[in-house]
């Protein structure tokens, strides 16, 4: 099923979340014990993130050397899995960096081929290497044409001229929403109105960046709407579970943290910072769902102990 229709049919605020594949041979193990934790709060949909090839620095007897490979495979196999064995519809992230649109269009063939229902259509970090694009390959360089490609495939329309007689794709698309604005607009006036580019090219619902002040993403969605912008807005969530997070999670994400809740976690001992973090999200999240937001979204990734704590005491 769509996440539109989720929403449409939700008769409470449904829960989501995020999580990330394990690290290139990881324990696939630990990766069912972490879905099978969340899917008892029955989360109609769960996103699995995709990562790109990189480059790798190894020192060897010869000197250091560079290898390109992908740290974090496994979505699709991921998603079969949340799919077909615990009968949650699976939300893959599709992305344009590290991916020509031909490589897109054959994931995108092999989604719907698991009868995958939705996609999020996300630009991607900037990577450290450039790939190398052979022959008649193309690339999407912005989120926004990578929904407009999505769309044609749900149009019938594909890359290749003999594929005109292709059956069209039916995928909900998604994007990403910035209520601090990203990291390389100018300004949050045009950063939405790359936004709302993306939603008139077909994207049908946003699901926010983590924040740690619901100020902003309550005026994120008030100029959201303001610009003409009707699709549904997620807000997406993160416990602060470490004091290096204070650093880490706006050098990665580039979000301002609260005063009130840095100094509350910098004078904790260790032990305590997560549950500092787990209060300080349950309050944000009790009041996004007392202003009627249709849904919340958990970036979990790999952990998800703190987050069962959370949801066991919220009350959706």
């Amino acid at each position: 099923m769509k996440v539109t229709d989720h929403l449409d049919r939700a008769t409470r605020p449904i829960i989501s979340f995020e999580i990330i594949p394990p690290v290139r041979g990881g324990n696939f193990g630990d990766l069912t014990d972490l879905i099978e934790d969340l899917v008892r709060f029955e989360p109609p949909f769960i996103d699995i993130t995709s990562h790109a090839a990189e480059a790798i620095y190894e020192e060897t007897s010869a000197g250091i050397k560079k290898k390109i490979k992908r740290k974090r495979p496994g979505t699709l196999g991921i998603c079969a899995l949340i799919q077909n064995k615990y009968n949650v519809d699976a939300v893959p992230h599709i992305l344009c960096h590290g991916f020509t649109r031909e490589e897109t269009e054959d994931v995108l063939i092999e989604f719907r081929y698991l009868g995958i229902d939705n996609v999020l259509a996300v630009r991607g970090d900037t990577l450290d290497y450039k790939k190398t694009i052979e022959g008649h390959r193309t690339i999407n360089r912005w989120a926004g044409d990578l929904v407009r490609q999505i769309a044609n495939m749900n149009r019938g329309a594909y890359l290749e001229d003999d594929l005109l007689d292709a059956d069209a794709s039916e995928f909900c698309i998604g994007v990403s929403g910035y209520p601090e604005k990203h990291i390389e607009a100018p300004n949050l006036k045009t950063d939405l109105q790359r936004t709302k580019a993306k939603v008139d090219a077909g994207a049908e619902y946003i699901v926010t960046q983590m924040f740690f002040d619901n100020r902003h993403f309550f005026e994120y969605e008030k100029r959201c709407r303001e610009i003409g912008i009707d699709v549904p807005i997620i807000p997406g969530l993160k416990i602060l579970s470490s004091k290096s997070q204070l650093t880490s999670i706006p050098g990665t994400f580039h979000i301002d943290i609260p005063a009130d809740l840095s100094d509350e976690v910098m004078a904790a001992k260790d032990a305590h910072v997560s549950g500092i973090g787990l209060d300080w999200t349950l309050r944000q999240a009790e009041e996004l769902l007392s202003r009627k937001v249709p849904a919340l979204h958990f970036f979990v990734m790999q952990n998800s102990r703190t987050i069962t704590k959370l949801l066991d005491r919220l009350q959706p």
